[in-house]
């Protein structure tokens, strides 16, 4: 008699984030620690999605570190910061990714490609259709379509965007989310 098959893992649904501009204030080429706080309303945004069954997923375009204005590892300790100051929200990132390229070298991470949106949902079984980008920029818009994702805009009101929703901030895309995902969240 043959083995049972393996159970399958379900999938997960989760919202990927943009940084600059969507969690903390966009300062350019952010080349210090302290330059990381949270916009205001950003942690209680995150802890409902958390609270609903989102994975959190970071994912940010960083050409900073391919121009060289910062390194890598002042890019963690940023990373680092923003971990401590979600912490008292309640609000864990179930994980951290970035692309240090820059456009010309026409990698697939660097958003709008969804290689930063795909390597997390292949490392954390998630179900790219069930899930969210959440960005300020058409570039998060266009990743997250690319990766099969609906898409959120932050953005002022009139704003031109191809996302399914427009919000002016986190906590505006956060109950968009959890209206447009319902009540059935695995």
């Amino acid at each position: 008699m043959p083995p049972p098959a393996p159970t399958p893992i379900p999938k997960r649904r989760a919202v990927f984030l943009d940084r600059d501009g969507t969690l903390i204030p966009d300062h350019g080429y952010l080349a210090t620690v302290e330059g990381v706080n949270l916009l205001p309303g950003a942690g209680e945004a995150l802890r409902r999605l958390h609270d609903a069954g989102f994975l959190l997923v970071l994912v940010t375009n960083q050409s900073g570190i391919g121009r060289g204005y910062f390194s890598r590892e002042l890019l963690h300790a940023q990373h680092e910061r923003l971990q401590e100051l979600l912490t008292p929200h309640g609000v864990p990132l179930a994980a951290i990714d970035y692309c240090p390229h820059l456009a010309a070298d026409a990698c697939d991470c660097r958003k709008p490609q969804p290689g930063m949106l795909r390597r997390a949902a292949a490392a954390l079984a998630l179900d790219l259709r069930h899930s969210f980008m959440v960005g300020d920029k058409e570039s998060d818009v266009a990743a997250g379509h690319a990766a099969g994702c609906r898409a959120v805009r932050i953005g002022e009101p009139g704003t031109a965007t191809a996302a399914e929703t427009l919000a002016a901030d986190l906590a505006a895309a956060a109950a968009a989310i959890l209206a447009a995902a319902g009540p059935d969240l695995p």
